[in-house]
Order: C-alpha cells, then structure tokens, then sequence
C-alpha cells in the first residue's frame, strides 16, 4: 500500500518544503524589511536635534504682543555692523527683522493668525578675532511704559555654552543700549565681557549699504 512520506521518517524527496524553512523565510523577509525602514528615517527624526550653521547665536527678545519695535544691532572687529538696513557683514546675518506686531499676521482658510513672538537673531557664522558689540534701539514707541528687553548670546561649537544673558530696559523712541561687548580669540573663546556704551546707530546710519 502506498504511504505518503512522514516529516519524520526521512522519507522526503525533495519535494516538500519543511515548515521550519517557510518560517525562516518569512522571518527573514521581515528582518530586512524592518533594516530598510529604520534607513529611511532621518536622523533628525530621531534626535530631535537642530543644527544651525554657524559659530554665535545672539538672540534680542522683547514682550510678546507688545507692538513696539526694538532693533538689534552687532558690530564685528572689522567694524561690520549688521542691522535692519544691512542684514549681512563680514561673518554676521540677521536672520529676521522683527517690527512688533507689524505684519504679524497670516490668513489660513480666510481665518488671521498673529504670531505674538517677537525676536531678532543675529549668527557668527564663522570667528574673526577682536571685540564684537552687541546693542539694542528703540526704534518705534507705541507706549509709555519702558520696555524689558533681554539679550542671550551663545556659542555653539564645538559645544553649547551660553555666555552672556541679560535684560536692559528701554523707556523711549531713539533709546539705544550696549548691552554686551566681548572678545574673541582665533579658537571663538569668549573674554573681557562688559556693557561700556558704543553707539552703533550713528556709526550705521552714517554709512549708505553697498
């Protein structure tokens, strides 16, 4: 009488695949294709981490909602100064001109959105030695009331250090303040901080861009 092969009597041909080698396969399958999708998400997506292209972030940073407009203004050892009318120097950007609550706004589906954040940045994106003055102008006073404005400024390689923070008040149109002047070695190390006034608005404004 004829008996079909058992999976245990050594009796397969060659023409029935065992289980444990579809399983195999099927796990095999699914290790590659698990590989293929931890590849394709960027690191970013992992991390969480931000990478800015450049050496000093100075951020200014007034009230949120408040409608005045507050100017930063950074000179660099060769006497660069980057401000609203000349956003680049030398190694310094302005990455954005914040005018208060001035066009502040955006329509998403016919409904408007204000972005009650109000901050400049400034980026070092590269060290040249000497000292570097950061100031702050009341540009535009809608009020009475003097106005807190905080100013940070970080290094961001080869490690995050925060080297300066610190709020001054401006209380009028035209008020202008040095909030921080410091030095930099070839390395980007940060000594002799202090507050000692320098003017940059007459310095910038009597210069024509270009």
């Amino acid at each position: 009488m004829f008996q079909e092969p058992s999976l245990f009597d050594g009796g397969d041909d060659g023409s029935f695949v065992p289980f444990t080698d579809i399983l195999l396969n099927v796990l095999m399958g699914f290790t590659i294709m698990v590989f293929i999708a931890f590849s394709l998400i960027r690191p970013e997506m992992l991390t969480g981490d931000v990478e800015i292209d450049a050496e000093y972030l100075i951020t200014m940073t007034w009230p949120d909602n408040n409608p005045d407009d507050i100017d930063l203004y950074v000179e660099d050892p060769g006497g660069n100064i980057v401000w609203y009318n000349v956003p680049e120097g030398g190694f310094l950007a302005l990455e954005r001109d914040d005018r208060g609550n001035y066009r502040d706004t955006i329509v998403v589906n016919g409904e408007r959105i204000a972005n009650p954040l109000n901050q400049e940045t400034v980026t070092l994106r590269g060290v040249v030695p000497g000292e570097y003055v950061v100031n702050v102008n009341h540009y535009v006073a809608n009020g009475v009331d003097p106005i807190p404005v905080t100013v940070k400024v970080e290094r961001l390689n080869p490690a995050l250090q925060l080297v300066y923070y610190g709020t001054v008040e401006l209380d009028h149109r035209g008020d202008e303040r040095t909030v921080i002047r410091f030095t930099l070695d070839a390395e980007g190390n940060p000594s002799n901080l202090n507050d000692r006034f320098k003017s940059l608005t007459e310095l910038a404004r009597g210069r024509r861009p270009g």
